[in-house]
């Protein structure tokens, strides 16, 4: 079973599709990566969906990814008495420490680490940047503020600090509990939320080794400064536009996300493009055509991926919008122009034989009309490279680690499959063969481009090229 496209699709499991019928039924309409959102539900609903995953995954012969995505630090206001209080623009505002339900003039700020950090003329958004607060001063414990964006605010809304560094980890209590819970299960791919610094995935990775593989969200605007530490250290990238966006101009989002799909193409890191993108579709059958160009947008910028979040998670038509979000993958892919701009995009190789072998596989199977590229690998690294190359025709990859063929699930234009790895030469092209005509991405006679290292099953030894009948 193969997709007919090379971008994937990641969908957020939740309430609307927690049964077998739902998982089920995304999974035959497009879906190649599942999130679990550990920001909801417990470990068991967790693990009920795991299960039926694997299931899947065992019927259809298919390898299948599970993302697990952390919840990370939640910043909240206090409570309020009669439960919310009206701003007005230009009224003076305080934030403290104390336990006193919030009024008109102030509001409780139970989060230390903000007044250790926050500086005169930093900006506080509060409901998604629904409320501005600009600070005036501030002590140990007070934060004085006036607000430039009134309206009513409730009950522990959600706070935003986009222009300063806070000095916490990413990794809360429950993040460390959740993450334990994860790795037991057998997730793939953690995400780890509101990413500020190299240091943050450092963290994560002493914790979770080569257990899975880490993905760094990209949502606070300090993260944006420090994108080449973070991609030397993280395995893949998330763009996730929702927190961005609030700590962030909207005008600066799409510029941000293309230099980000670019930075992580050069270095061969997957990349995934994430948040309202289908959002109508929660409660509406179709999209709006603005969604429908922004999906396809992130598709003609070389994403690996795009995800679905509440449109799959708790909408009401989670099988549409993954149908919908195939049809303009499939459409976009089909254009001669996406061809064109995936040619144009392609960075030079790097002096090494792995990335000399990748480049000259694009270039063979192009020239010679091949039906697949077919790489070898361990680790996963041969078909990375061989995916930034962004080849016309899809990649095969046959590897012996079960946990391998799951995370590259994720990767744009591979089909990863399960195989022994190969003893000598002519086993590595009979392999081969048999394993494309079997996944029919090849027919008889048709031409493949094969790509391994020697000694086999060596990790990052991508030393071989050859080219073989089917």
């Amino acid at each position: 079973m193969h997709r007919s496209r090379s971008t994937k699709i990641v969908a957020t499991l939740g309430p609307a599709t927690s049964t077998e019928e739902r998982i089920r039924a995304i999974f035959a309409a497009g879906v190649d990566v599942f999130r679990l959102n550990f920001s909801h539900g417990t470990v068991e609903d967790h693990r009920a969906r795991v299960d039926i995953i694997r299931a899947l995954e065992a019927e259809f012969g298919r390898p299948i990814g599970i993302l697990a995505d952390l919840q990370g630090p939640k910043i909240r206001v206090g409570t309020f008495v009669g439960d919310r209080a009206h701003l007005t623009p230009g009224q003076p505002f305080r934030l403290d420490m104390t336990k006193e339900p919030g009024t008109a003039k102030r509001a409780p700020l139970p989060h230390p680490e903000i007044f250790q950090a926050i500086q005169v003329g930093s900006t506080l958004l509060i409901d998604d940047g629904r409320i501005r607060l600009r600070v005036k001063k501030h002590t140990e414990d007070t934060i004085d503020t006036e607000v430039e964006i009134g309206g009513d605010v409730s009950n522990r809304k959600g706070v935003n600090v986009p222009d300063v560094l806070l000095p916490l980890s990413p990794l809360t209590d429950k993040d460390r509990r959740d993450l334990d819970s994860a790795l037991e299960l057998g997730v793939d791919w953690v995400a780890l939320s509101f990413v500020q610094r190299a240091d943050d995935i450092a963290e994560l990775r002493k914790l979770v080794g080569d257990r899975a593989a880490i993905m760094a969200k990209m949502e606070k605007p300090g993260a944006i400064e420090h994108l080449d530490d973070i991609l030397a250290i993280t395995d893949g990238l998330m763009v996730a536009r929702g927190d961005l966006g609030v700590e962030l101009p909207p005008e600066d989002v799409p510029p941000i996300q293309k230099m980000m799909l670019r930075a992580a193409r050069e270095l061969g890191k997957p990349v995934v493009v994430a948040t309202q993108m289908l959002d109508s579709m929660v409660h509406s059958p179709t999209p709006t055509r603005a969604e429908a160009s922004d999906v396809a947008t992130a598709v003609y910028d070389g994403a690996d991926a795009v995800m679905l979040s509440a449109e799959s998670a708790s909408g009401d038509y989670p099988v549409e919008a993954v149908q919908m979000m195939n049809r303009i993958l499939a459409r976009v892919e089909r254009d001669p122009i996406y061809r064109q701009i995936n040619d144009a995009s392609r960075h030079e190789p790097e002096a090494t034989s792995a990335d000399a072998i990748s480049a000259a596989a694009r270039q063979c199977a192009h020239t010679l009309s091949a039906a697949a590229i077919v790489t070898y690998t361990t680790s996963g690294s041969t078909t990375l490279r061989a995916a930034r190359e962004r080849p016309d025709v899809p990649i095969l990859c046959l590897t012996p680690k079960m946990a391998t063929a799951r995370r590259l699930a994720l990767v744009w234009g591979v089909h990863a499959a399960f195989a022994e790895d190969a003893h000598n030469f002519a086993d590595m092209v009979q392999r081969a063969r048999v394993m494309a005509l079997q996944e029919k991405l090849a027919r008889p006679d048709d031409r493949l481009v094969i790509t391994a290292g020697v000694p086999f099953g060596t990790p990052g030894a991508t030393n071989i090229l050859r080219i073989a009948r089917a």
